[in-house]
């Protein structure tokens, strides 16, 4: 079982090419799948990466351009075929909803699962939020309202230590506190401290993603200590007055947010289809941030 997995099923921009598919990447965070964006051939990824459309329940659409959601109608047709159950939820812009509503509405009118269509919260907010999880979306900064998505895990339990419980003589039933930073108090009132019972938890880890944007400050503050960030990084250096002009960034832009960031690792995507390699790209981020994982399609990244 993944416990949490990014996998990549397009990382192009703009259109499909033999090289590369529109934006879709699936998170896989202890065998619940959560997609987010749905250019074309998402579905077709899905398959080749053998990825369950019966373990698919949220989709969140970044912004609506057409190489980050024109996936989606036929993702939820082929998930009607295939006679889904229960619900699949998209959260998008407000502004394509009437859009989206219309066209499932036609392609999946008879589909035996619910579709609900969910606005993101207008300047970004908690998404969903469970006892391991918590997603939720920020302003990205592109020629039409955009979002960035982070996915964070939550705080795990400490370690108990079987000795020391022993030792102290703590009683079953007071020990699932421990985990999360109780001192144990005996009966006499003597104060055991958490430390002595426990060894810290295992490190939580997240997830951002970033596309579209132009370089703003205020992106990197978003997502402040993200363990993996996906940054789009379209344009190389040459090309940095178009990358503003039309609401993108450049690799070394990607790095540099990352670096302000605090993140622990960058994977760069939405290449420009003028590219044949994602080389050049890749080495001009690494020389604003060291880790740096070029996106291809297929790619599976295990964060735990």
């Amino acid at each position: 079982m993944a416990r949490f997995r990014i996998n990549i099923l397009g990382c192009g921009s703009a259109t499909p090419t033999p090289r590369h598919n529109p934006s879709a990447q699936v998170v896989d965070f202890r065998d619940t799948l959560y997609m987010i964006d749905c250019g074309e051939g998402a579905q077709k990824m899905m398959r080749a990466m053998s990825l369950k459309f019966s373990r698919l329940s949220h989709i969140f659409i970044s912004h609506m351009h057409g190489d980050h959601v024109l996936g989606l109608p036929g993702l939820l047709s082929t998930l009607a075929l295939h006679e889904k159950s229960g619900r699949v939820t998209v959260h998008l812009p407000a502004s394509g909803l009437e859009l989206m509503r219309s066209v499932t509405g036609y392609f999946c009118r008879e589909a035996p699962y619910d579709i609900v269509f969910e606005p993101l919260p207008v300047g970004g907010g908690v998404i969903i939020d469970t006892p391991a999880l918590t997603i939720s979306s920020f302003p990205l900064y592109h020629r039409i309202p955009a979002y960035g998505f982070l996915f964070a895990e939550k705080p795990k339990p400490r370690h108990l230590i079987g000795a020391m419980l022993e030792h102290y003589g703590v009683p079953v039933a007071a020990r699932h506190a421990l985990k999360y930073g109780a001192d144990f108090v005996r009966e006499d009132g003597t104060v055991i401290e958490n430390s002595r019972l426990t060894t810290a938890a295992d490190p939580s880890v997240s997830y951002a993603y970033c596309s579209d944007t132009m370089f703003d400050a205020r992106v990197a503050e978003a997502v402040k200590g993200v363990h993996t960030l996906y940054h789009e990084a379209t344009y190389d250096d040459s090309l940095a007055s178009q990358a503003r002009e039309r609401g993108h960034s450049t690799a070394r832009e990607a790095g540099r947010i990352a670096a302000m960031a605090g993140a622990s690792q960058l994977v760069i995507g939405h290449y420009s289809n003028r590219y044949d390699t994602t080389d050049l790209l890749a080495a001009q981020a690494r020389e604003e941030f060291p880790s740096v994982i070029a996106a291809a399609e297929g790619m599976k990244l295990d964060l735990l």
